[in-house]
């Protein structure tokens, strides 16, 4: 099996080599090599967890004309056995939290996923756009959040306008949505609980995955450019039976390196929430509001931004991991805001750009320190995934090389840090706090 997936990522490489047909007609043939080699150091006698995985991606696209092309793509992960993921830490029974997501984490089992993540139909004009079928959309709470070997696909049909002005206007019906680190589609209920569910408001376990009913989402997008300096992102998403989230983010420019950007998340039930059961039920508060604001300043090649979000007392901020990365102003790489209320952040962030071999090749930085205030771990209505307070602090390294422009590696290293007084239980350290976590991705597209 692995030696066939070799085969199947190797052959665009041989086909790329000549002139094809193919793309003289309209076709296009491109992919990505992917290697990753991830580890996490935890505290003291707890386990350590390591994994490296290899695969890519195959994606074909015809143009039929300038308005109508079609496309598909394969995606593969391939466990290459540095350690059996199936083995759970000894003091907690847990298993690895970030290391399985390489793989397929509901059958750690399977050395090898591959998913056929994009399959779509387009029509483009000057000022529409209209796709349908699988493919991958980037927005604040639903994204490929592509930061393992497989991203994040969904099924359904998106339509984008945008005006002569340069404003957009966008709407999309979800009814299936691959979860990244599962290599398969579910309908949109079912996709909730794929990952760890935590606890419930009496401190037990969540039963909500099998257990949700919704069969689709409304997405609507404006970006709207009000003045010469202010401008502002609306999304809304429509779970049905379960939530309604809306989310509002003005921006204002004082001049050409300096700015401020506000947010405000406000969501509510719809429904059952998920399940008329109380304890089967996934959003089972009333509501819940998050605000934020970040200042921007750059310069030359670099850039500073800090930022603080507030997530208010009365409910958790509760949106499905399963589908994406929560692109919030504190968001950091390796922890999420996500399940907690009554919790307070501070992140600051540095980007730069560094020449390296007498400006042969380059480096971009990107620092974050954040400082996370949650609620007490022993407070389940607060803290669903009991992730005590913490520093948080990444460096993550894009490199570029101009005699290998096909070639971009990345290094990502991550410290958490537990702070504050809380029990001195290993559920809390294990793939939380006071873990040290590395990353080694080599990039080869093509």
């Amino acid at each position: 099996m692995r030696h066939l997936l070799y085969l199947i990522l190797i052959t665009p490489f041989l086909v790329l080599s000549q002139e094809s047909d193919s793309l003289q007609n309209g076709g296009k043939l491109t992919g990505q090599w992917r290697t990753y080699y991830m580890n996490t150091f935890n505290k003291g006698d707890l386990k350590d967890f390591s994994a490296l995985a290899t695969g890519g991606k195959i994606k074909y696209q015809y143009n039929f004309n300038s308005r109508f092309a079609l496309g598909a793509a394969l995606y593969n992960s391939t466990n290459l056995g540095l350690q059996d993921l199936t083995i759970p830490d000894e003091t907690t029974g847990k298993l690895s939290r970030y290391e399985e997501g390489l793989f397929n984490r509901l059958d750690l089992a399977n050395d090898a996923v591959v998913v056929l993540g994009e399959l779509y139909g387009t029509y483009s004009t000057q000022n529409h756009h209209i796709r349908l079928g699988r493919m991958k959309i980037k927005s604040p709470l639903v994204n490929p959040q592509d930061g393992r070997m497989i991203p994040t696909f969904v099924q359904g049909a998106w339509y984008k306008y945008t005006t002569g002005s340069g404003n957009e206007f966008q709407v999309g019906v979800l009814n299936q949505i691959a979860p990244r680190s599962t290599g398969e589609f579910f309908k949109i209920g079912e996709s909730i609980g794929t990952y760890p569910e935590g606890r419930n408001d009496t401190g037990l376990g969540n039963q909500y995955f099998n257990n949700t009913d919704s069969d689709y989402i409304l997405l609507l997008n404006t970006n709207l450019r009000l003045t010469e300096k202010l401008k502002v992102r609306m999304w809304n998403y429509f779970v049905d039976n379960i939530s309604n989230s809306f989310y509002m983010n003005p921006s204002l420019e004082f001049d050409q390196n300096t700015s401020m950007e506000m947010e405000w998340l406000h969501q509510n039930r719809v429904g059952d929430g998920g399940n008329a059961i109380d304890s089967l039920r996934y959003f089972d508060q009333n509501s819940s509001d998050l605000i934020g604001i970040r200042f921007n300043y750059k310069w030359e090649r670099s850039s500073a931004s800090l930022s603080y979000n507030r997530v208010l007392p009365h409910g958790q901020f509760i949106s499905p991991r399963e589908w994406g990365r929560e692109f919030l102003f504190s968001f950091q790489k390796r922890e999420r805001t996500e399940g907690s209320a009554d919790n307070h952040a501070l992140v600051f962030y540095y980007n730069t750009v560094i020449p390296l071999v007498q400006e042969q090749a380059e480096v971009s930085t990107i620092l974050s320190l954040g400082r996370h205030w949650k609620p007490s771990v022993q407070d389940p209505i607060k803290n669903k995934y009991a992730v005590p307070d913490y520093t948080h602090i990444n460096l993550d390294l894009f490199f570029n090389f101009k005699g290998l422009k096909n070639l971009k590696p990345e290094l990502l290293l991550t410290a958490k840090l537990a702070n504050g007084e809380f029990p001195d239980n290993p559920n809390f350290y294990l793939n939380k706090t006071d873990l040290f976590h590395f990353d080694l991705i080599l990039n080869y597209n093509f």
